[in-house]
């Protein structure tokens, strides 16, 4: 299920939590990305996007997972990342994760959730990291632009 960039990227994604965070900021920063924050709560949402655009990219966003599937399925150009939430209305991270899977296997999705317990279904069902709320945003955007600029140079 990890797609085109093999278990080396995902040893360094799980490790400890998902914090591969290198300080190089110029290089975190390389590339403008396009990040899809998938979460139900307004506030994470905005913080997210507040975040990743003043560093440049561009954020998608929805606020369950029934509507996440439909714009992933709609969108021309897939998004370069996905930040997803366990806990929503309807279908829950896990079940989202497998769609979007379906849809696209190669869209690196890091998973976030408070509960422990569904890390092993998050990464069985294909997530390329998971991390435990609550956690330093910013960790959680300088690890998803690893993921992203280590992706975009196997390109």
């Amino acid at each position: 299920a990890m797609g085109y960039y093999g278990p080396g990227l995902r040893a360094l994604a799980t490790m400890s939590g998902g914090y591969t965070t290198m300080r190089d900021q110029k290089r975190a920063e390389g590339l403008p990305a396009r990040v899809f924050v998938v979460d139900d709560e307004d506030f994470i949402r905005e913080l997210y996007k507040d975040m990743f655009e003043s560093r440049g990219h561009t954020v998608f966003s929805a606020r369950d997972g029934e509507e996440a599937v439909r714009l992933i399925r709609s969108m021309p150009s897939k998004p370069d990342a996905i930040i997803m939430d366990h806990r929503m209305p309807g279908k829950d991270g896990i079940e989202t994760t497998r769609e979007i899977k379906t849809i696209d296997p190669s869209i690196p999705i890091i998973f976030s959730s408070a509960d422990e317990t569904v890390r092993e279904q998050a990464i069985r069902a294909g997530a390329i990291s998971f991390w435990t709320k609550p956690f330093p945003i910013s960790m959680l955007i300088d690890a998803t632009m690893d993921i992203v600029n280590a992706r975009k140079r196997m390109h």
